[in-house]
């Protein structure tokens, strides 16, 4: 045990630790977003429709907060962006407790979007810089299965809380978060100090990147496949006569897999090359949710699950990677802001899409996701060669890259 422990956790720098300790404290205590939807219809009165356009905006402003803290990262450096954004995740969360007027909480909720979306470019560029390359997979690991405890604690946390008040979700995510920025304070230092002409080309240079446009693309089909299972799965499920519970069983069951197993994955994964990691868990993603055609009792649902789950699980570690060896340093922030993106655009494209497709076209709705997937997984094989080459040349010339900036 003490090997297996040394071997995944130990050796990383402390700042690592300072960062994941805050995140995890900050998902763990994230109780707002989960119960938004409720708070809306149950507490404010707002109908279904309108709560759906309210909680739109906390998309929008999502989208919005991931390109400002590439920016900020990146120009003021990572622990100033990430003091700067939890100072407003408590202003306002706290502001979101006290106010009644549904287009003021409208307002709030696309702001709290956007500085909820803030630390995680931050938070990634900073784990960079203070991690070897050697101990990245294992770092990005951790931080995946810190992402996925932090929510199964929050998830069990918050149905507790609205039961008691509302009003304490967005008072007790305010007090987490109020932690997270005092140990960012306390023990985290600066990563990174932008030279002057260190942002130079900016956004244009991480839109002129070829390489990393088609991992971000491919990312970006990845995500359009697992977002299936907070978005369309719940109406099929219901159209199979298998109701919430059935689908919290589901969601419970990945969940678990993955803080039960993430931390056995850098063993499985190590020395592997990543586009064939990325093929391989992109591959177990669609025939996950490609067997949904033929899926009508829970049971086959469990067992779709646990394939995406290993999907995604295997996925973590190499696309973090991946994303941290195709970013200059001082682009580094811009980099994974764009990067992040892909989440919300998915988070967007597959209900759009899914919604219709499921309508009328029924089961062969998940036909279509499975192979969109496998035609992603084919599309790996393809471009990584293509990529690790590009990767061995700006090894070869760093210079190179740093006159560029």
């Amino acid at each position: 045990m003490r090997r297996w422990l040394a071997s995944n956790v130990g050796g990383l720098p402390g700042t690592f630790w300072y960062l994941w300790t805050g995140m995890l404290i900050t998902r763990a205590g994230g109780f707002v977003v989960l119960f938004l939807s409720l708070y809306l219809t149950a507490e404010r009165g707002a109908a279904p429709s309108l709560a759906g356009l309210l909680i739109g905006a906390y998309g929008v402003g999502g989208m919005a907060g991931s390109l400002v803290s590439g920016v900020l990262t990146d120009r003021w450096g990572r622990r100033r962006t990430l003091i700067a954004a939890y100072l407003a995740m408590v202003a306002t969360l706290l502001a979101l407790a006290f106010t009644t007027a549904l287009p003021a909480i409208g307002a709030l909720i696309g702001v709290l979007g956007l500085v909820q979306s803030m630390p995680g470019p931050a938070l990634i560029a900073a784990m960079v810089d203070v991690v070897p390359e050697a101990d990245r997979p294992r770092a990005f690991n951790l931080e995946y299965w810190a992402l996925n405890l932090g929510t199964a604690i929050a998830s069990f946390l918050a149905g507790q809380l609205a039961e008691a008040s509302y009003t304490a979700l967005f008072v007790v995510d305010a007090a987490a978060t109020a932690v997270a920025l005092a140990l960012v304070v306390w023990k985290v230092s600066e990563t990174f100090r932008p030279a002057p002409r260190a942002a130079h080309g900016g956004f244009r240079r991480v839109l002129a990147d070829r390489h990393f446009l088609a991992f971000t693309g491919l990312t970006l089909l990845f995500a359009m496949v697992v977002t299936q299972a907070p978005t369309i799965m719940p109406i099929a499920m219901a159209q199979d006569g298998l109701g919430p519970s059935a689908y919290g069983r589901v969601m419970a069951l990945g969940a678990l897999l993955i803080i039960v197993g993430q931390l056995f994955v850098p063993p499985l994964i190590a020395g592997r090359l990543k586009h064939r990691v990325l093929a391989l868990a992109t591959a177990l993603a669609a025939l996950g949710y490609g067997a949904l055609t033929f899926a009508d009792h829970l049971w086959l649902y469990l067992l779709a699950a646990a394939g995406w789950t290993a999907g995604q699980m295997l996925a973590a570690p190499p696309n973090a990677q991946i994303n941290a060896e195709l970013a200059p340093p001082a682009l580094r922030g811009r980099y994974q802001s764009v990067f992040y993106l892909t989440f919300p655009a998915a988070a967007f494209l597959a209900p759009a899409a899914g919604g219709f497709t499921l309508e009328h076209l029924g089961d062969a709705h998940w036909l279509i996701a499975g192979v969109l997937g496998l035609a992603a997984a084919g599309l790996h094989l393809l471009a990584g060669p293509r990529r690790e080459r590009h990767l061995s040349a700006m090894r070869a010339r760093p210079e190179a890259d740093t006159v560029r900036l």
